[in-house]
């Protein structure tokens, strides 16, 4: 039998030393904002929509473009893609990214979250965390804890 795959987004989203994290209803685990690429929606764009969606902020995705051209349009390349078994025959190719902050960091959670919040490295220690969301969170932590909008990284 062979699985079915969507494609996916993750996004780490990073703000004074703390990750954006939300419980996630349906799942029952702590997640990052994240879901499907729609038809026709570039990855980029799946991810800052997803973020706005799930958390009501805007984001900016934090990473190399491969090329400094603008023709044909560089994308922000993911931090990381990875194939994650959603249910025994489906899974997600999920596109990872890094991204910070451009309009406030006030939350506005829809009802995909049960809770929803802004935790440094000490409070991440004490959520039930994944491993794998674990050590999503300390490497985005590691890359971006210090980062400034504008400052530092590309930015999509």
């Amino acid at each position: 039998m062979t699985a079915t795959r969507d494609f996916a987004v993750a996004v780490f989203v990073v703000d004074q030393g703390r990750v954006l994290l939300l419980y996630h209803a349906k799942l029952a685990k702590w997640l990052p904002p994240g879901g499907h690429i729609e038809p026709n929606e570039l990855p980029d764009e799946a991810a800052v929509r997803e973020v706005w969606e799930e958390a009501g902020i805007r984001v900016r995705l934090v990473g190399e473009k491969a090329l400094p051209i603008s023709e044909p349009r560089q994308l922000v390349i993911p931090r990381g893609v990875q194939l994650e078994k959603i249910a025994p025959d489906h899974e997600h190719i999920d596109f990872v990214y890094f991204a910070v902050p451009v309009d406030g960091t006030e939350l506005k959670p829809n009802q995909e979250a049960t809770e929803i919040g802004w935790f440094d490295a000490q409070a991440l220690a004490r959520l039930p965390l994944t491993d794998e969301i674990r050590q999503w969170t300390r490497k985005a932590l590691a890359e971006l804890g210090d980062v400034e909008p504008g400052n530092g990284a590309c930015y999509n």
